[in-house]
């Protein structure tokens, strides 16, 4: 049976279902959603990249800006890393070789914990890890932050982009149902925790228009933030993303975007569960919900900017390292420039950086 059915299945029982639980159960079907499937999803060989693909010196830096997060909290003998949406570990890889290179002392105190909701990714993850007894994978972010010290780091590098979102437009919330096993759209009655939604953090859609409204987002940052309780630390988040006053500026409307083999469409009922699902990330609703669970937002900078942050003054020594050849060089600086311009991934990206429990400190990462 194809998803497809499933879905078509669900609607015939229950009546048209929320976008966002379509969206989930094309993503997320623990058989035959998009990161259930056993096909590569990343890098050249699957349907997008991720800054991790490009190079490891965006590992590299990250670890050069967790230790920093470490030094500020009193370099305590143990701290706890979280990374939500890990993949395939590239990026976990990177930040753990680095540190044990570059940060002994710090990478002495770090205990790496993977939170991974689909299954078959979890299972790559303990396969790549199996030996490294620093690293534990979890499916569930509070299992991993029950077995958490008093000192924490919470990273999400594309995480927020792939949780479910409701879609709004001058007709109301969309629904989808189905007609003859093809999905149609329905439009009913703007639900009040979308609109209470929209009022607080976004923007209502203009004629002939549509935009999302992440709620589920918010749910994910409250569980984070309630994860610090009666402890210490940052969170650091990179994604594609907007704030509020872009969108009052006619900015980030319509985001959903689909990928597959590295090709986007806007059509997400075309090829559910064999496509990655895509929305951009409201951080003006992020830092709120942030801030009220108890959280002090330190900054929300692009890419570009944190990364020059925290490589200027080593003059990103972290991406030329074992370069040999000079053409080695020019092909990391190329890769690099794709981290930082604008032409690359450098202004697209937004990083959210928030702190617990730690006063007047001042991050390379959002102080360049």
């Amino acid at each position: 049976m194809s998803l497809r059915d499933v879905i078509v299945g669900i609607i015939r029982k229950e009546g048209p279902i929320p976008f966002s639980r379509y969206m989930e159960l094309c993503l997320y079907h623990p058989e035959l959603g998009y990161y259930a499937r056993p096909k590569e999803k990343f890098g050249k060989s699957g349907d997008f990249y991720t800054s991790s693909d490009v190079h490891a010196v965006f590992g590299r830096l990250l670890a050069r800006q967790f230790e920093e997060m470490w030094r500020e909290l009193g370099s305590p003998a143990e701290i706890d890393l979280i990374e939500l949406g890990p993949g395939r570990g590239l990026f976990a890889q990177d930040v753990l070789d680095w540190s044990g290179k570059k940060f002994p002392e710090f990478a002495a105190a770090l205990r790496y914990r993977l939170v991974e909701s689909s299954p078959s990714l979890r299972s790559r993850l303990e396969q790549r890890f199996a030996s490294d007894t620093r690293v534990k994978v979890y499916a569930e972010l509070e299992e991993a932050a029950q077995e958490c010290g008093s000192a924490l780091i919470v990273f999400g590098n594309e995480f927020f982009d792939a949780i479910p979102v409701e879609i709004v437009s001058e007709y109301g919330e969309l629904r989808i149902g189905e007609k003859n096993g093809e999905f149609v759209e329905v439009w009913t009655e703007q639900s009040r925790p979308t609109t209470d939604f929209l009022y607080w953090y976004g923007v209502n859609p203009r004629p002939g228009e549509r935009v999302e409204a992440p709620r589920l987002a918010n749910g994910w940052m409250q569980r984070i933030a309630a994860a610090f309780a009666e402890r210490r630390g940052f969170a650091l988040f990179i994604d594609y993303g907007y704030t509020r006053e872009q969108q009052v500026a006619g900015r980030h409307r319509d985001t959903l975007m689909t990928y597959r083999e590295h090709q986007t469409s806007p059509n997400a009922y075309e090829a559910p569960g064999e496509q990655d699902i895509t929305a951009h990330v409201n951080f003006t609703a992020l830092q709120q919900v942030a801030e009220a669970g108890g959280m002090t937002s330190l900054g929300l900078v692009t890419q570009s900017s944190l990364l020059l942050g925290i490589g200027h003054e080593t003059e990103f020594s972290d991406a030329f390292e074992g370069c040999v050849l000079p053409q080695e060089r020019v092909k990391v600086t190329l890769q690099l420039k794709h981290l930082i311009s604008p032409e690359g991934l450098g202004e697209s990206f937004q990083a959210l950086v928030l702190a617990r429990g730690v006063e007047k400190v001042e991050l390379s990462g959002v102080s360049f």
